[in-house]
């Protein structure tokens, strides 16, 4: 395969990945905002810690939806070593997701309904670009790539050695060769 064309295979592959992570992303934004929203109107919690919990209730969805469709197709040996490392890079996450919402309540005091969401869905952005980096790199590890073979030399078109051609050429002279000697035959048979 060429370079263009590996190229072109690894950015398809990176598209389909992005549009699965994206698609689970998405869902787990719904979770995550509607437990949040559920949480500041039916509890007492503080907006910070209520957004916090949501985040780990979607983060325990992404897991699911990330391990059994995103990438299925990764190692799947280290499941405890996996969970461990999702767990620590969505915990960051957070930490970026919930950092946002905490200075925009605490520290500018936009705490209105409104307010909070906006700031909940910039800091789950900025948090995704992370996660998708750290998933991808560290806990969704790629098997290894199996060992490329020597790419062996296109067989050229086998030209006749020039002794072939010698022989060909000879045995089409000796046919005409024949067929005017039939031909004087035939003449010389007539004219008896």
């Amino acid at each position: 395969m060429s370079e263009r064309g590996a190229l072109r295979t690894r950015l398809d592959q990176l598209a389909r990945e992005v549009a699965k992570f994206g698609t689970v992303g998405a869902l787990g934004l719904v979770v995550n905002i509607a437990v949040s929203n559920l949480l500041w109107r039916t509890t007492d919690l503080q907006v910070v810690r209520a957004g916090l919990l949501a985040t780990f209730i979607a983060i325990l969805f992404n897991y699911v939806g990330f391990r059994y469709w995103t990438y299925r197709d990764r190692d799947k040996t280290g499941r405890t070593r996996e969970l461990t490392l999702f767990l620590l890079f969505s915990g960051v996450g957070a930490v970026i997701e919930n950092g946002v919402l905490y200075v925009a309540t605490y520290g500018f005091g936009w705490d209105t309904p409104l307010q909070s969401n906006v700031f909940k869905i910039l800091g789950i952005g900025i948090a995704t670009l992370f996660r998708f980096w750290s998933y991808r790199t560290w806990v969704f590890k790629a098997l290894p790539a199996p060992e490329p073979t020597e790419p062996t030399e296109p067989a050229e078109p086998a030209e006749p050695a020039p002794a072939a051609e010698e022989e060909v050429l000879e045995g089409f002279l000796k046919q005409e060769r024949r067929s005017e000697r039939a031909s004087r035959v035939e003449a010389e048979s007539a004219r008896r």
